[in-house]
């Protein structure tokens, strides 16, 4: 495998607060372009409060601090000068119950291009929203329907439909909060098989419960356990071979 040294996102000593209590401590760790991270780790123990971290979604937490450093290709995001609105139009989010607007498939598809402005004619949103669709591999199941409410799809399509809405607005990152829990096996691997494909095209970060699923998607993994990143490495490395002894026990079983 050959060696990726493109770091997308670096983050530096984040601590996030919720009033007093911290809910992160100290989070360092480089994540490579075009390659799936994995942040695993018992509930509560910080992985979706690190992912929203990275496209500003604790902004929206009144009693939550962020400190430290966060980069996206080498720029500051931490930072009142941020421009959010341009931050999360690079940055993907997919979250864990399947979310589709009350629109048509093609306008839950269609939505964010417009705001953004991304397509000029009435064509180049079709055209948008039909890539789009192909690259979540749920084109071919749904083009004779595309005027059907979104929500008429089933729990699959619809998290491959707000998967399509995040990638219409031509991100480079895509954050996934436990994208398959709600999902039943073979809707789930069909969204891992897109994730796959997806890399190739994108940096994803995905926190999930189930440490077969991060073993099966992911590059590189990361482990947190009560607000500390206690390792990170190649995902083989840390699932065969981990550092940790806290890692080892969480993986075999022995807590979490």
């Amino acid at each position: 495998m050959v060696e990726n040294n493109n770091t997308k996102i670096s983050a530096k000593d984040v601590d996030v607060f919720y009033s007093e209590k911290q809910a992160l401590n100290k989070i360092s760790m480089d994540i490579k372009e075009k390659e799936v991270t994995a942040l695993i780790g018992p509930s509560g123990c910080g992985k979706s409060t690190f992912l929203r971290c990275i496209n500003r979604m604790n902004d929206l937490i009144e009693i939550c601090k962020v400190t430290g450093s966060i980069k996206v290709d080498n720029e500051e995001i931490i930072s009142s000068s941020t421009d959010v609105v341009s931050l999360r139009s690079k940055i993907g989010m997919v979250f864990q119950k399947p979310n589709p607007f009350p629109k048509s498939i093609f306008d839950n598809v269609a939505y964010g291009p417009s705001i953004h402005g991304l397509a000029d004619t009435k064509s180049d949103l079709e055209n948008i929203v039909i890539t789009s669709l192909k690259k979540a591999g749920l084109y071919n199941e749904v083009k004779d329907r595309l005027n059907e409410p979104g929500t008429s799809l089933s729990g699959g399509q619809q998290q491959r439909l707000c998967i399509a809405r995040a990638i219409a607005v031509n991100p480079e990152i895509i954050l996934m909060d436990e994208p398959c829990s709600a999902l039943d096996p073979i809707a789930t691997a069909i969204i891992e098989e897109l994730i796959d494909e997806l890399r190739l095209n994108y940096t994803i970060i995905i926190v999930t419960h189930s440490m077969q699923q991060a073993a099966r998607v992911s590059q590189k993994t990361c482990f947190f356990h009560l607000g500390e990143l206690i390792e990170s490495g190649e995902t083989n490395k840390i699932f065969t071979n981990p550092d940790n002894t806290k890692t080892q026990d969480y993986i075999t079983g022995r807590f979490g």
